[in-house]
Order: C-alpha cells, then structure tokens, then sequence
C-alpha cells in the first residue's frame, strides 16, 4: 500500500484559499500527478487543500472523500495558563487588545532555545508529559487523529500492532492524502514511532510537495511504512517554478526578506 501525503499550493491564509502562484503550483502538480495512478483521495475541508485538491482529482478523473481530521493540526498552546508556553513562545506572543489575554500558539511555532532544552518534546512518549500542554487543547486532538488515521489504515488492510501493522489484506493501493504541513508532520510520526515534533522541528515541506510512504512486508503478516521521499517537488522544477517560502523561517537571522 502507497501512501501520498500531498501539502496545499502557496495559501491565501486569510480567505482560506490559494494564491495565484498556489493556483499554478496546483496546476503543474495535476500534470505531474497522473504518474501515481491514485486508487482513492482524501482531503481536507479546508479551502486552501480543496482547492489543491480539485486540479488533481479533475486531471484524474476520480473523486476524493473529505475528512474533518485531516485539516491542519488545529491543536494550541495557551500561554495564558502554561508558564513553559510563555517560555516555549516569548518573542512571538500576541496579546489580544480585547481580552487583554494571550491569543493561543500552534503547538510546532516554538522557539529553539526552548526545545534546546528540553529534549523530553523529541522522545516518542515523554513529551505528552511536557508542561507546554498544561490547559491546551493539544493531546485529545492529537489522540483522536492518531485514532482515526489508525482506523483508515485498518480500513485498508494494516491494522496497527504496536509498533508495527499486521497485515488483514495486503494490497498495492495508491491512497492520496491532500492535506496541510502540520498534520502531515503528525502522521508521519504515527508511521515513524517517534514524537511529532521530530518532523515538526525538522523538515519543512513546501506547498504541493509531495510525501511518499509505502508498506514492507519482510515476514508474513507484519508491515511498517517506509518514507521513499519527503517533501519532492519534482513536479515545480519541471515547470520551472520557484517552490514557495512557505512553512520555512530565515536561513540566517539577518536576511529580513525571509520570515523570522
């Protein structure tokens, strides 16, 4: 079974939509698409994934089946209640004018020198225990994905089985997941055994990169995931598109053109 995590193109984030370069990024990413001959597509409702989503369901003739859980990771941090969020997100704390209060973080949008020092947030379960999730919203939301996609797996054929999956059906599916960099981030830790902030922290995967994961059945009955690629955007350097800025910060703190 082949497994396609597909990223958005470069997001309008305040109409929840595509921008015109996200819109070619979209386009060129349906013609590249055809190659993977998709079984089934699921995507996100939010407007940014449908959008992408719809170029490539068009090229391919199929119809996809949205989910709520795949819409980025909606989990925040209240630094309101949490004094290691307050930590974690010093320099990049809003406060609300109204409420007087702190406007809550994505959970990844975190500081290097805090998880510097607390490298418990990079064990595969000691960082549930951080003081960072103290009044958040993150675990319950983080369970019921890891839950649902297990579900899906399930579904297909892998059911999950403590570290590995044991194979019910084994099939050469192509399943396609078009979705946001965050959840992405979150499912691959599912499929790597490890925290999710290994990817969150490390990769940053551009708007309509593509991930690939595919299963190994080396013994009869027990698979796991293998990655084949993260983040190819194979399909931007055939058109002779820039890949866009998104999902990254500054390569060095005094270029000031780049996102700090």
């Amino acid at each position: 079974m082949r497994l396609l995590f597909i990223r958005h193109g470069d997001p309008d984030y305040v109409n929840d939509t595509l921008t015109e370069k996200g819109h070619k990024e979209a386009s060129l990413l349906a013609d590249y698409i055809k190659r993977y001959h998709i079984d089934e597509a699921y995507i996100s409702p939010l407007g940014r994934a449908q959008d992408t989503a719809s170029y490539c369901l068009d090229a391919l003739g199929i119809t996809g089946t949205t989910l709520d859980w795949l819409r980025e990771f909606p989990g925040k941090i209240d630094a309101n209640i949490s004094e290691a969020a307050r930590e974690a997100y010093k320099t990049e704390l809003v406060i609300d004018e109204t409420t007087g209060k702190y406007n809550p973080r994505i959970m990844w949008d975190m500081l290097p020198s805090y998880y510097g020092n607390h490298p418990e947030l990079f064990d595969t379960n000691a960082w549930k225990d951080s003081p960072l999730f103290e009044g958040s919203n993150v675990l319950p939301i983080y369970d019921n994905v890891i839950a649902n996609f297990d579900e899906l797996l399930s579904q297909h054929g892998y059911k999950r089985n403590g570290l590995t999956y044991s194979v019910e059906h084994g099939n050469e599916k192509t399943v396609a997941f078009f979705c946001h960099y965050g959840i992405t981030s979150v499912l691959l830790s599912r499929l790597w055994n490890v925290s999710p902030f290994v990817p969150l922290q490390f990769t940053a995967l551009a708007p309509t990169s593509i991930t690939e994961a595919v299963t190994e059945e080396r013994q009869k009955g027990i698979a796991i995931f293998r990655t084949l690629r993260v983040g190819d955007i194979s399909h931007l350097s055939i058109g002779n598109e820039s890949p866009s800025f998104s999902a990254r910060f500054c390569e060095t703190f005094e270029n000031t053109d780049q996102r700090h």
